[in-house]
């Protein structure tokens, strides 16, 4: 079953800016055959529409189809579903992404659709980045290979002159490039895997910007609040939170910790992790050992009791006895039941610690990156 024309359908889905078209069934099928996944038509509703912004065409899974493929929104059981093997075979993990903004809950909007294709593509590219991604745990230390990149005090880690900026965060990390392991933070990492998979798209689709990205890596960083406005776009709201299992391969995710005690140490704020597909998150430091959701909340909920001071008085976490607490919980499935009933709630706003969970409201995904039509916009040094 498909439908085409001027109907009010589904909010969410895929939203595509620009003038009207005639036949809104062909349209679908050439934007489908670029995604690789034509043979999605016959699922896929079409529409038009318009706004303040201005109009648009819309296309998004049919509910019948959503509705048995992802329950409720819950995309982590997807490949189970489809039985899809997104980390052996690329087009399946392409699926799984089209997919996934298909059954969008509120609109994912682009301006064209070479934008929708490079947004898959970059997505694609953080998922095998982050697969890659292992670090050294240390939650002060901060290291780089020193044939890339160099510190400056004033700013940070900067690469060197005439190094390839996608080379440079491939060998900082991916053990398998460098041979090392370096030290830096859960969140940096998450900065370093989205922007070479942006790095990766731009390279092809926006070489001028991709030089002036590089060119200014070798002046100084972009990070934190700042690295969050250049490069990413953020959908969902604490006052309309997505749906808690609903997620897109390459979603950057937070998980917060709710416990006030164990948040004072330091990277035990919460945790910072790339959505993989398959029902994966990103493990930074044991890469081959992806978490479930539920392995996450686990995690996270037993670092109140792995609470310790060190000998200079800081608050520190014990992971050996983290991880002996979750597989002693495991041996007790009603225990594990009533930490993920606590765990698996909306997280709280920050500086609230009452009764809320670990489970973020929003997801974080790259901006446009095509010329004329790209809201990447590199800061003036």
């Amino acid at each position: 079953m498909n439908q085409s024309g001027k109907q009010s359908g589904p909010v969410g889905g895929v939203h595509i800016r620009g003038p009207g078209i005639d036949d809104l069934a062909a349209a679908r099928q050439a934007v489908l055959t670029r995604l690789d996944a034509p043979d999605l038509a016959p699922r896929v509703l079409s529409g038009e529409g318009a706004d303040a912004a201005g109009r648009f065409i819309r296309f998004s899974l049919n509910a019948e189809q959503a509705a048995a493929w992802a329950p409720g929104y819950d995309t982590l059981q997807l490949c189970d579903m489809l039985h899809l093997d997104t980390e052996h075979q690329p087009g399946d993990l392409t699926r799984e992404i089209v997919l996934a903004l298909l059954m969008a809950p509120v609109p994912v909007e682009f301006p064209s659709a070479d934008e929708l294709v490079s947004a898959v593509q970059i997505r694609r590219n953080i998922v095998q980045a982050a697969r890659k991604t292992t670090l050294a745990f240390h939650t002060s230390q901060a290291e780089r290979p020193e044939d890339c990149w160099t510190y400056k005090e004033d700013c940070g880690f900067v690469i060197l002159p005439g190094v390839s900026l996608t080379a440079a965060l491939a060998k900082a990390t991916q053990p398998e490039v460098s041979g090392t392991l370096y030290s830096f933070s859960c969140y940096r990492a998450t900065e370093y895997v989205i922007l070479l998979g942006i790095a990766q798209e731009l390279a092809h689709c926006h070489p001028d910007l991709f030089r002036s990205l590089q060119s200014f890596w070798t002046r100084r960083p972009i990070m934190s609040g700042e690295f969050h406005e250049v490069f990413l776009r953020e959908q969902g709201a604490m006052e309309a939170p997505l749906p808690p299992r609903y997620y897109v391969p390459g979603d950057r995710v937070w998980f917060r910790n709710p416990d006030e005690a164990s948040a004072e140490a330091s990277g035990y704020e919460g945790s910072w992790v790339i959505y993989l597909g398959a029902g994966l998150f990103s493990n930074f430091w044991k890469r081959h050992q992806p978490y479930t959701l539920a392995d996450k909340c686990l995690e996270i909920y037993h670092w109140r009791h792995a609470l310790y001071i060190d000998a200079e008085g800081h608050e520190r976490i014990d992971e050996t006895k983290v991880e002996a607490l979750v597989a002693a919980a495991r041996q007790d499935p009603a225990e594990v039941e009533r930490i993920l009933a606590l765990m698996q709630r909306y997280r709280e706003p920050r500086g609230v610690y009452v009764d809320g969970g670990c489970l973020d409201t929003t997801r974080e995904f790259a901006r446009w990156v095509h010329p004329g039509t790209t809201d990447l916009v590199i800061p003036v040094t």
